[in-house]
């Protein structure tokens, strides 16, 4: 097990791991025991920021103790591996769709430092009492005006930096996915790198918007 150029994560023989904070597994991930240690995989078919990682994402300004935005949680999977990541930060994870906040809330009863809000990304005014100030926004969001909704929040809570996983067959399943993601791109101020993460998540962009 090696250290990468990414902050608290990991390679071995190829693949990527974190340090787990709490000892378990939570979708059936690999633990791999070294030294004491125990490493969970972060599988790139599952997450899209270990996609982005494996097709050489230059920016990363996850810390220790960075708080994050996350718009988009879902059953948890990338949220669990910031919390490995950022061990003393807070991760405030915004989820509408019932099931997969149920599986959500019960990973932050093991993980502290993860904070589930059931709520509707469109309305960050609902949930903005909940929060602190931000350095990071996270949004992985399969909706048609997913940018608009990334935009909002950004104005709304002001981060220094965002990631967008931009899914392109939700705004366009007509167009060819680089034509859609040129067009969504240009209403974006400030993207400093744009990721293609084929074959991992197929019609897919991560983009780093610096602000």
């Amino acid at each position: 097990m090696k250290p990468t150029d990414y902050f608290n994560v990991f390679e071995h023989r190829g693949s990527l791991y974190t340090k787990n904070l709490v000892n378990v597994s939570h979708f059936g991930e690999k633990i791999l025991r070294i030294g004491g240690i125990e490493y969970r995989h972060w599988d790139p078919y599952r997450s899209k920021l270990s996609a982005s990682i494996k097709k050489g994402l230059k920016n990363f300004p996850f810390e220790e103790n960075s708080r994050i935005l996350y718009l988009g949680a879902s059953f948890g999977n990338t949220v669990s591996f910031l919390s490995d990541i950022c061990t003393s930060g807070k991760i405030f994870a915004i989820e509408i769709s019932y099931k997969p906040f149920s599986s959500l809330l019960e990973i932050s009863k093991i993980r502290k430092n993860i904070f589930p809000i059931f709520d509707d990304a469109s309305y960050p005014e609902n949930y903005a009492y909940l929060l602190e100030e931000i350095d990071i926004l996270y949004q992985d969001i399969a909706q048609k005006n997913q940018v608009d909704i990334f935009l909002k929040n950004v104005r709304f809570f002001k981060p220094k930096i965002s990631f967008l996983a931009l899914k392109t067959r939700a705004i366009d399943a007509f167009s060819q996915p680089e034509d859609v993601m040129r067009r969504e791109r240009k209403k974006i101020d400030g993207v400093i790198e744009t990721i293609k993460l084929d074959p991992y998540s197929i019609g897919h962009y991560m983009m780093v918007v610096k602000h």
